[in-house]
């Protein structure tokens, strides 16, 4: 029951975000011409691949938060909050400064049409603004998991995801700002939630001048671990960013209309990785708080019941999208062009949340022990694997080769990090330092 009541608020307020992609996508879906649907996709995964290499900000967060409260450390519970909200703002500011050369590197890089290029930009210049609120979010959204307090999380997900989606309806289909409108709602539901996110956290921990120390922030051997573990997560998540940047590209390269349906389709994807995170965030905040006590126990009741719910969660979306995929993908566009295209490959969507559900637990598990090394290596081994079965199978296959390569990333993801689990479990009974 105790991961159910962790993953229940985690699960409702990870569905928000998925649903505002599908209200992007259903927005923008309605205007004349597949490259509106295209051009949010392409500037959303560009946008989205330059932030996810700051993820470490919300996974790595969780993990030195949970322990920190497993061992009762209060001082440190506030020193971790303090450095992740620190850091988010300075790369925040970094991102803002460097906005032009990145959209370069990413417009030159998408290889996608002129009018999909151009419409893309737009978006993610707008969308760069909200750069220290976004990373601000993560720093707020993983110290909470870890925390324990995942109705708080819950709050602020829903408050950003509903103003978002609100001001996507009223800018686009209202105002008729097109692309633009889409962009500028994401960066109003951003500030406005890290500054709620911000109060909550305040009012969580009522900081006093006792234990907010300068000293306990700036600890270097608590800051050189904070960095170290941040500088793998940073690594694996740039493979992963790099694998999914690769299908994107090559879902350009067959043309407009395909990369259309696989943004419908990576919208019912991202939808299943939403879901399951609930559980992995589960074991984020349950193995941490378990390895800071060092109960082996706790610990192995955590993986068993997560990884349990979990699965069935995912062979409930596998049988959804089996059943009502086509009424899903109508949902997000009109166009019988893109629905027809995206339901010639909707099964790999229908597959797709058994294969990585493991995937997903296995991630929260390791953030949870924060065992970042072999988080990053057994992401190094997928992306090689993925790389190899890309370059084998689309080719031959064309766009169903794609979709069975980023299925394959998921299974070696998988194997690798499965092959390191025994560590956690010798951490549990190791005395601390």
């Amino acid at each position: 029951m105790r991961v159910w009541a962790l993953a229940w608020p985690i699960i409702l307020s990870n569905v928000t975000t998925p649903m505002l992609g599908m209200v992007d996508t259903a927005v923008v879906g309605r205007l004349p011409g597949p490259e509106y649907i295209g051009a949010v996709a392409a500037g959303a995964v560009a946008f989205t691949s330059i932030f996810w290499l700051f993820g470490f900000l919300r996974m790595g967060t969780s993990g030195f938060a949970a322990q920190a409260a497993g061992a009762g450390d209060t001082d440190e519970v506030l020193a971790v909050l303090s450095r992740a909200v620190l850091l988010a703002l300075v790369l925040g500011l970094i991102m803002i400064l460097l906005r032009q050369p990145l959209w370069s590197l990413a417009a030159a890089t998408l290889d996608a049409s002129d009018r999909v290029t151009a419409l893309a930009g737009e978006y993610f210049l707008i969308r760069s603004w909200t750069a220290p609120a976004t990373l601000t979010n993560y720093a707020i959204l993983g110290w909470l998991i870890g925390m324990q307090r995942t109705r708080m999380a819950l709050l602020l997900q829903v408050w950003l995801n509903g103003v978002n989606i609100v001001l996507d309806l009223v800018f686009v289909s209202v105002l008729e700002m097109g692309v633009p409108g889409v962009a500028w709602a994401t960066l109003i539901g951003e500030y406005s939630a890290a500054l709620i996110g911000l109060v909550l956290a305040w009012r969580l921990v009522r900081p006093t001048r006792e234990n907010w120390v300068r000293a306990r922030i700036a600890d270097w051997v608590r800051l050189r671990a904070f960095f170290s573990a941040n500088l793998d997560i940073m690594i694996r998540t740039a493979c992963l960013i790099a694998s999914f940047f690769v299908f994107t590209r090559m879902g350009a390269q067959f043309g407009d209309l395909t990369l259309a349906a696989n943004a419908v389709l990576l919208q019912m994807v991202h939808l299943v990785a939403h879901g399951l995170d609930g559980f992995a965030f589960a074991a984020e905040a349950l193995v941490g708080t378990a390895l800071g006590a060092r109960r082996l126990e706790d610990l192995r009741r955590a993986v068993v019941a997560s990884t349990i719910w979990a699965f069935i969660v995912a062979a409930g979306f596998a049988l959804t999208y089996a059943m009502a995929g086509d009424l899903l993908i109508a949902l997000m566009t009109t166009q019988p062009e893109v629905q027809a295209e995206a339901g010639t490959y909707l099964f790999w969507a229908v597959i797709y949340p058994l294969l990585t559900v493991w995937c997903f637990q296995l991630d929260g598990i390791f953030i949870g022990a924060t065992q970042t090394k072999e988080m990053r290596n057994a992401m190094v081994f997928a992306m090689a694997g993925y790389m190899l079965s890309v370059w084998l199978l689309a080719d031959a296959f064309g766009n169903h080769g794609l979709w069975l390569s980023i299925n394959i990333l998921s299974i070696l993801r998988v194997a690798g990090l499965a092959a390191y689990y025994r560590r956690i479990e010798r951490r549990a009974i190791t005395p601390a330092a």
